[in-house]
């Protein structure tokens, strides 16, 4: 039996956007793993001379993190970045209590600088307006960014880093909206003084970025109106508005969770729509745009109820393992922050290491790449430039969550430079092949340098300690373009990445 056959059309002259780099950022917060025994283990035998595990800063390179947020998250609504500075053995010990944690401090805002620097990525700094406020945001602003000759800039100086951290991209604050939040405040509240700290911190840095919180989730009764009030507030201000989502398969409804994207999709406009909306009210010309610091798959649902806890340095938190199935879903949702790339500017997989993450480490012993790291890094690489309209002729299926759903999700991304492009493709058949068919018009592209596929006849098959090497993306056969039509197969539940350019390409693909 023939595949079913979805098709669409590529051509340079309908674009949507081109992609902030920003876009493929990632989140360290002070939770679980993430930070100890994850990226910072002195005691480990890969350490450098700060502390980071070289084994994993050489897997963030490879994932290719364009910026990244930290310290949170939760924990920041408690947080005073003052333990995070200086000798880091003489740092104090303090109770976390967003995650019933011990704090030691010893990884603060120098590592974290190091870290970025050995990387290659650029900090999204978050400040506590949780149990803090406008007076510790200038101090931190200060500490990090002044040159000389004040008295925290040459704290800094003191401490060793001579030159200042350079930071521009600020969130204020964490999921405010969110009763679970240390802090918690009412929109009119947190906009306020978010509005308060952005002024205050621009009249030092008139080049700074402000994130300011959206709504925790689409699912909060807050959402949409929240957004409304804080930006009445802070629009001449702001300049992005958080957005937070994650997924999970729930039992015996995997079509669903295929679908996941179409929530996604449904988000981001809803938030763009509330932005223009009150862009409308206020009369003005600027747009804003969305920081979607934190998205991922996350089984929520399978977390231990919360308790009291030993109150452990580092615990085991949130250490979900990625099945093929977890992949694909990473995938589709990239293809929707690409697909909205004219409104999404800052993207941040939450979060790096450990945590659910895409790399695994194991005290003392080794890094890994789950399954998710691959679709990440994918797009990360070859999902730099433009990104063309995909209006996809699909056969659909239907979902107990999202309705009606495309089989095909695909974007393409055309590197103005090679004039190569990329199309990312999700088959969300469980069962079925689907069949490619893609009209080139007014492209560079005549041959398929590379046809790359995630899949496997397990859909619950895992990268695990054990078996690190179990899932990895492998080569397609039969991709072709033919008189400017390209034709491929995308197997049953899979992640693909069809790169197509020159023959001249081909060579230093």
């Amino acid at each position: 039996m023939q595949p079913s056959t979805a098709r669409f059309v590529l051509d340079p002259a309908f674009d949507v956007a081109v992609v902030d780099p920003r876009l493929f950022g990632a989140f360290v917060e002070h939770l679980g793993r993430c930070v100890y025994t994850g990226l910072y283990e002195p005691e480990h035998p890969t350490a450098d001379e700060d502390g980071l595990r070289t084994d994993v800063l050489e897997l963030i390179r490879q994932l290719g993190v364009s910026v990244v947020r930290y310290p949170g998250g939760n924990f920041v609504s408690a947080y005073r970045w003052e333990d995070g500075v200086g000798p880091a053995r003489q740092r104090p010990r303090r109770l976390d209590p967003a995650w019933r944690s011990i704090e030691t401090n010893r990884f603060g805002l120098a590592e974290f600088m190091r870290s970025l620097r050995k990387t290659g990525g650029a900090p999204m700094l978050a400040v506590n307006l949780g149990t803090r406020g406008v007076a510790e945001a200038l101090e931190l602003l200060e500490y990090a960014n002044h040159p000389s000759g004040t008295a925290l800039s040459d704290l800094r100086v003191a401490h060793g880093d001579t030159a200042p951290f350079g930071v521009r991209l600020w969130a204020l604050g964490n999921e405010l909206d969110g009763p679970w939040q240390i802090g918690h405040k009412t929109a009119t509240e947190y906009g306020r003084l978010a509005a308060a700290t952005a002024h205050a911190m621009r009249l030092i840095d008139p080049q700074a970025e402000f994130v300011v919180c959206g709504s925790s989730g689409r699912g909060m009764p807050t959402f949409g109106a929240w957004e409304a009030e804080v930006l009445e507030h802070t629009y001449d201000l702001a300049d992005y508005v958080s957005v937070h989502a994650y997924y999970e398969e729930r039992e015996g409804d995997r079509d669903s969770f295929l679908a996941s994207a179409v929530d996604m999709d449904a988000l981001i406009e809803g938030v763009v729509a509330t932005c223009d909306y009150v862009g409308a009210k206020l009369k003005s010309a600027k747009r804003i745009r969305l920081s979607f610091d934190e998205w991922n798959v996350w089984y929520m649902s399978k977390q231990s109820p919360e308790g009291p806890r030993d109150w452990s340095e580092a615990p085991r938190l949130l250490e979900d393992v990625y099945s093929v199935t977890d992949a694909v879903v990473v995938g589709s949702m990239l293809i929707s922050l690409l697909r909205h790339a004219d409104r999404v500017a800052i993207g941040c997989l939450a979060q790096l290491v450990n945590v659910i993450a895409p790399i695994m480490t194991e005290p003392g012993g080794p890094a890994w790449r789950q399954t998710t790291f691959f679709p990440f890094a994918q797009a990360s690489r070859y999902g730099r430039g433009r990104v063309l309209q995909v209006h996809a002729d699909s056969p659909a299926y239907s979902t107990a969550v999202h309705g009606t759903a495309p089989i095909l999700h695909a974007t393409a991304v055309l590197d103005e430079e090679s004039g190569a492009v990329t199309i990312f493709a999700v088959n969300r058949s469980q069962s079925e092949p689907l069949a490619l068919r893609v009209e080139l018009r007014g492209l560079e592209a005549s041959a398929v340098l590379e046809h790359s596929v995630l899949t496997d006849a397990d859909a619950d098959a895992k990268n695990t300690l054990a078996e690190p090497e179990r899932v990895t993306p492998q080569a397609a056969k039969g991709s072709e373009i033919v008189g400017g039509v390209l034709d491929a197969t995308l197997p049953p539940l899979s992640w693909n990445v069809i790169r197509l350019g020159s023959p001249k390409s081909i060579s230093g693909a």
